[in-house]
């Protein structure tokens, strides 16, 4: 690449420091040590249309390295994403387009949302499995309509956190050649030289996993290197690690070290980079001929997108239900229902596998997996294949040991359009996936997260096993439906909610143990997060039992011994509070009316969560010490779940 070209790799470096710079905030060591990467990258090799942001067959991109962002935001303004000088001089400010990370349907251009280091790449190992499987599922002779590669740029951060081997493993295993990883190699981390704490060879550890490895010794400069490792890699039959070796801060005084990592060069060190790469321009100013080379290039890509369009056009024409299928957001999940009667008893794990397979009989692009527990999660869609590297059409992952690995992957299913995914470990396991469901709560993307063997009654695993503070830290979670279905019932109608919803993950929370099938619950009104599932005889009830999961049922029968005794009292059966708490006031105060106060709320979990139901003057039977190892029931029972034991809670209000 020439000297004056060369000029447009440096205007997306000054864009980033100068706008750092004004903020008096940011990163600029990676914002300048990678920008010939992204160049390269993006200018010389990516398929995008910048006036179709979401195009379906555009290259993806993450930017792993998300506290780079400046960098990322200098790329969108100069390839005409709709962001405004104006908008990058307003970069950390409050309400702006450009926050300090990259934010995913914030800002137009942004495939993810990142920043948790290592949750980028994981994230793009998921895009390129869904590239890959939706290949298979959709594209007719003459009609490659899923034809496309998946870029990340990564740093020696995110390749030190342990969820980037979860990533790198599942990545090679799965034979994921559309992958190309850009790794900015540059040995400095915030608290220093990267020798500090490692000193491994990336080079052998991806070799290891199956992936292809190329190494480019000058990333600073030579941009044309970078380009031809970028083709190279698109024509392996593996996923890609290209490393490129670069200096922190190129061309600043702070250059190789960690003093520019995350802090504003200041200005006189902002002139001195200015002096060393003969910048002559002011903040914010760039000459036409700078602009010329990223319109060219955008122009350049124009005729790809257009041709796409034309074949999708026809594609949809003489494949409808396909495409149908394809440009969808939510599932059918209307007639769903299982086989399960009143008086049956059902683990409610083993009726929503029966719902599963209904909702994927009737929605193609539905599919997922588990962490190695298909056979405990019966999440395993029946005979709908494997995904495998030589299987892309199958519809069953099998994502290994790799709770973190395996969710943020899934994220990057959900993101990449096109399809549905779901995920399944043990409940208490998803303390080892908690972040990446954040992630898919911040982005309101529908990652759907499985979790069974829901509490103390997992019995003889013990403590270890059995979840107890998990559902009320969920609970917490901004912009998450956390659904604890009662019986077989209630796990048809989450599911109903499940398939509509489409601006937030769920978490599915499923029992191991057998339940009763409750005539009470038919056609439960799930999408209201509670309702009344057996109400008083008399008006006004002379109090509420409030429970979730399988101690509804208890409920039931603690409401019949009240009844003996003369007590007659209203329970509710609560799948979710956070639906509920959504509901209009007036449908909340008929479920619970304010004027009853005395209120016992059951769950084999952490009792925290329920008080903002059951208020100063209730009491809430639940689980705030860890479990023990031993029969169920004979656990349950010793933890007070029973009966006799809610009668009496209540009869002490």
């Amino acid at each position: 690449m020439d000297k004056t070209e060369m000029q447009a790799v440096d205007a997306l470096r000054f864009l980033s420091a100068d706008m750092i710079e004004k903020a008096n905030s940011g990163h600029p060591g990676v914002s300048i040590d990678a920008a010939p990467i992204a160049y390269g990258l993006w200018e010389k090799v990516m398929n995008f249309n910048p006036e179709d942001p979401t195009w379906l067959n555009r290259d993806r991109f993450v930017l792993s390295a998300g506290h780079g962002s400046a960098l990322l935001y200098s790329l969108l303004y100069f390839n005409g994403f709709g962001l405004t000088l104006d908008d990058t001089k307003r970069f950390r400010q409050l309400d702006s387009k450009t926050p300090g990370h990259p934010e995913y349907g914030h800002t137009a251009g942004i495939d993810a949302t990142t920043g948790p280091l290592s949750q980028g790449i994981a994230m793009s190992v998921g895009m390129a499995m869904a590239e890959k499987h939706l290949a298979a599922m959709y594209n007719k002779p003459g009609y490659d309509v899923i034809d496309h590669y998946t870029y990340s740029i990564i740093g020696d951060g995110d390749l030190m956190e342990g969820l980037s081997e979860e990533a790198i493993n599942l990545a090679g295993d799965k034979g994921l050649s559309k992958l190309i990883v850009l790794y900015d190699s540059n040995d400095v981390s915030l608290d220093g030289p990267l020798d500090l704490s490692t000193n491994e060879s990336v080079k052998e550890r991806v070799l290891a996993a199956g992936w292809d490895y190329q190494f480019v010794s000058d990333g600073n400069t030579d941009v044309d290197a970078i380009v031809a490792a970028i083709r190279k890699a698109q024509k392996t039959d593996k996923p890609s690690m290209i490393e490129v070796k670069t200096t922190i801060g190129y061309g600043t005084p702070q250059q190789g070290t960690n003093a520019v990592h995350g802090a504003p060069l200041g200005e006189e060190n902002l002139q001195k980079m200015r002096d060393f790469y003969n910048w002559d321009l002011v903040p914010f100013e760039f000459t036409d001929d700078i602009q010329g080379f990223f319109d060219d290039a955008v122009a350049d890509k124009r005729p790809a997108y257009e041709a796409w369009s034309q074949m999708f056009e026809d594609y949809a024409h003489n494949f409808p239900a396909e495409a149908k299928q394809l440009t969808r957001k939510d599932l059918d999940v209307d007639g769903l229902t299982t086989s399960y009667k009143p008086g049956d008893m059902i683990a409610t794990r083993v009726a929503s596998a029966e719902v599963m397979g209904e909702v994927a009989k009737k929605n193609p692009e539905f599919w997922g997996g588990a962490a190695d527990l298909f056979s405990s999660n019966k999440t395993y869609l029946k005979d709908d294949g494997n995904f495998t590297k030589d299987n892309s059409a199958g519809r069953n992952v099998f994502f290994g040991v790799r709770e973190f690995g395996m969710a943020a992957a899934t994220n990057g299913m959900n993101l990449h359009g096109g399809d549905r995914a779901y995920c399944s470990t043990f409940f208490v396991f998803t303390d080892y996936l908690r972040a990446a469901v954040r992630l898919a709560a911040l982005m309101h993307v529908p990652s759907i997260f499985i979790g069974t063997h829901d509490s103390i009654a997992v019995g003889e695993d013990g403590p270890t096993h059995e979840p107890v503070e998990q559902l009320t830290s969920f609970r917490a979670m901004p912009n998450l439906n956390v659904i604890r279905p009662a019986d077989a019932n209630e796990a048809v109608s989450a599911w109903k909610v499940i398939g509509k919803t489409t601006d937030r993950p769920t978490m599915l929370v499923l029992t191991r143990q057998k339940l009763p099938v409750l005539k009470e619950t038919e056609n439960a009104p799930v999408d209201k997060g509670a309702y009344v599932v057996s109400d008083a005889k008399k008006e006004t009830p002379d109090g509420i039992l409030i429970a979730a999961g399988s101690e509804v049922s208890l409920a039931l029968t603690a409401q019949q011994q009240l009844a003996a005794d003369g007590i007659d009292v209203r329970v509710v059966s609560m799948p979710s509070m956070d639906i509920f708490n959504e509901q209009p006031e007036s449908y909340r105060e008929s479920v619970l009316p304010k004027n009853i106060t005395k209120r016992v709320a059951i769950e084999m979990g952490a009792s925290m969560s329920w008080y903002q139901y059951v208020g100063l003057n209730g009491k809430v039977m639940g689980v705030d010490r860890f479990g023990a190892s031993g029969k169920g029931p004979e656990v349950v029972k010793k933890y007070g779940f029973t009966p006799e034991n809610v009668v009496k809670l209540f009869k002490s209000l």
